[in-house]
């Protein structure tokens, strides 16, 4: 073989080489970015799977709690519907039902007390109402608002004529408690927000009056 064929033949083998080498370092490349990629994947789907699992399970369970009777629920029955424009006198405090304002209540959070008859119309409306004396702790108050938060069927405001320190109401329902982390409010909430036990289950309680 003659000089000029035996370089280019080594060169030849030089490339060679350099392309076999690239291709084993593109291959472990690979297997690092795809496989790296894959391990993320999975624990991505597995977070998700575990976060929507126990957000399913948590909803079995306050369905399931919301089925049980809660104990201390006091219930009326007969409560009139009528639409009035003067001020109501109700036997229980705050009214569980009975004639109430044209108008009702938004639902929210709210730091002062609201208009009763108006509140009341929101019951009829299928909402909670979660109520506290004014002189509650500002911690029990600060348990109350993270309850209430998000939902959009819930009124909560402070109560200055009622004699308990939390009390919470729907249409012809109520349940009064000595604090705010009784377990007994959440299950309240769960049984009778937009409960088909209200008059008028699923009427807004947007698009009313604040307070």
């Amino acid at each position: 073989m003659s000089n000029a064929g035996k370089r280019r033949t080594d060169h030849e083998a030089v490339l060679a080489a350099v392309r076999a080498q690239q291709k084993a370092k593109q291959r472990k490349w690979n297997l690092l970015v795809y496989g790296g990629f894959g391990l993320v994947l999975a624990i991505i789907i597995t977070a998700v799977a575990f976060t929507v699992t126990a957000s399913v399970q948590e909803k079995n369970v306050a369905a399931e709690a919301a089925k049980r009777p809660i104990d201390g629920v006091q219930t009326y029955t007969e409560l009139s519907r009528n639409h009035v424009q003067d001020a109501v006198a109700y036997p229980q405090e705050p009214g569980v039902g009975g004639d109430h304002a044209p108008v009702w209540t938004n639902c929210g959070v709210y730091t002062e007390p609201v208009n009763e008859q108006r509140a009341v119309h929101s019951l009829e409306h299928g909402a909670v109402w979660l109520t506290y004396k004014p002189d509650l702790p500002t911690a029990e108050i600060t348990k109350l608002t993270d309850l209430a938060k998000a939902k959009p069927y819930l009124l909560l405001s402070p109560d200055k004529d009622q004699t308990g320190p939390v009390t919470a109401t729907a249409w012809g329902t109520q349940l009064n408690v000595q604090d705010a982390g009784d377990q007994r409010l959440a299950a309240f909430i769960g049984a009778y927000a937009q409960s088909p036990k209200a008059p008028e289950p699923g009427a807004a309680c947007t698009g009313g009056t604040n307070g």
